[in-house]
């Protein structure tokens, strides 16, 4: 049973990636008073009443993120069970109503088995697409990435959105080898796509993973990420008892160990100065500079050692949950950078992505003429290019 506090806490990021109203999020909170299995007011039966409502009017995308939070961090019991399938099968039924080819692959690998969404495959007689994989951290699943898969024909790419090891219907164990999952699932693709050329855009812890399997596959172009841990999360014992208990628990879950044994178990995990400074491709990082799980060492790792980085640094905690949108049309326009996606494609999200900045200055200038007793935050949002001597890092 989880603390529905701290559950209430963090789960704002994730709503808000969703695109889930503040208004629904705050009434749809007040109703929750425990984590109790099965119970009126607990987290899980209280999201998930929610999302029938809403399914109830019609309303499929909205419904299936409700279930989403409903399943919040992991699957603990039968009430989150639930809500994972519907999850799914809300999922399933709002991409049916599409026109945008997004189809279920699953996929039985050495690890174990997982689906994918996937869109832009090749048809017979069709040139194959580079690939742009998808995936979110430990409590994040993959039906998040809908918006993304149902623009895949406009970018010009086969879109695969996956969980990690351990999240969702994703049966492999999270484990230090856990990067061999995303060689298995390109293999897998490799005759419906061109899996010489793939950006990993993955997320959070699966962040890590990406980074590691860029070192052994060199099918991966690039990784964009945000968040992601590197080496101090692993290795710094004394930063342990602050790291907030749902992120233990559930990376105890999906490890398969205690929580009070999650520490050890990570320690090797760590990845080296020598193995940043080993990567030629190109690393797109989102920092956010007042995270409460990732160390500051961590991006900083990334500085002294990544040959080819960008950086867009947000001052905010996790996730950067009041920079959702900006983070996610600089992360994209990375990843088309990488695969040399569309320069239609590429405008579009750099001209959106000015206007979000022009209007967020503005914004920021009145709040400020608002409230000038008030200081201005100690960093604001800026992107950091540090090239290497790879060039573009690009293999």
């Amino acid at each position: 049973m989880n603390d529905v506090e701290e559950l209430k806490t963090f789960v704002g990021v994730h709503a808000r990636l969703l695109g889930i109203p503040r208004e629904r999020s705050r009434t749809v909170l007040g109703r929750i008073a425990h984590d109790k299995e099965g119970e009126p007011g607990s987290w899980a039966r209280e999201w998930t009443a929610a999302g029938i409502e809403l399914e109830r009017r019609g309303r499929e995308s909205a419904a299936g993120k409700c279930f989403n939070l409903a399943r919040f961090p992991y699957v603990d019991g039968p009430a989150r069970a639930e809500a994972q399938r519907l999850t799914v099968a809300s999922f399933d039924r709002w991409r049916a109503g599409l026109d945008a080819g997004i189809r279920r692959l699953e996929l039985d690998l050495e690890g174990g088995r997982l689906s994918c969404w996937v869109a832009g495959l090749a048809r017979p007689g069709t040139e194959p697409r580079p690939v742009l994989l998808l995936s979110g951290g430990i409590v994040s699943v993959k039906e998040q990435f809908g918006p993304i898969l149902a623009r895949a024909e406009r970018l010009g790419a086969t879109v695969v959105a996956l969980e990690m090891p351990g999240v969702g219907e994703n049966t492999w164990r999270y484990a230090a080898d856990s990067h061999h999952m995303v060689t298995q699932v390109l293999d897998a693709l490799a005759d419906r796509a061109d899996v010489s050329r793939v950006c990993a855009l993955m997320l959070s812890f699966s962040g890590h993973l990406a980074l590691r399997a860029a070192l052994h596959d060199r099918r991966i172009r690039g990784v964009v990420t945000a968040g992601a841990p590197v080496r101090d999360f692993f290795t710094d014992t004394g930063r342990r008892p602050a790291v907030p208990r749902v992120t233990v628990d559930t990376l105890a879950a999906l490890a398969g160990v205690t929580p009070d044994a999650v520490g050890a178990h990570l320690e090797g995990w760590a990845l080296t100065p020598d193995e940043l400074a080993a990567l030629d491709v190109p690393v797109a990082y989102v920092v956010s500079e007042r995270d409460e799980i990732i160390p500051a060492g961590d991006p900083r790792l990334l500085r002294e050692h990544v040959r080819t980085l960008r950086l867009l640094v947000h001052d905010d905690v996790h996730g950067s949950p009041s920079h959702v949108a900006e983070s996610r049309l600089w992360s994209l326009r990375q990843a088309l950078d990488v695969l040399g996606g569309r320069p239609p494609q590429q405008a579009v999200l750099g001209a959106a992505l000015s206007v979000l900045r022009a209007r967020q200055r503005v914004a920021t200038v009145l709040a400020r003429r608002n409230t000038a007793a008030v200081p201005a935050p100690r960093n604001g949002t800026r992107t950091v290019a540090r090239p290497g001597a790879a060039g573009k890092g690009k293999r």
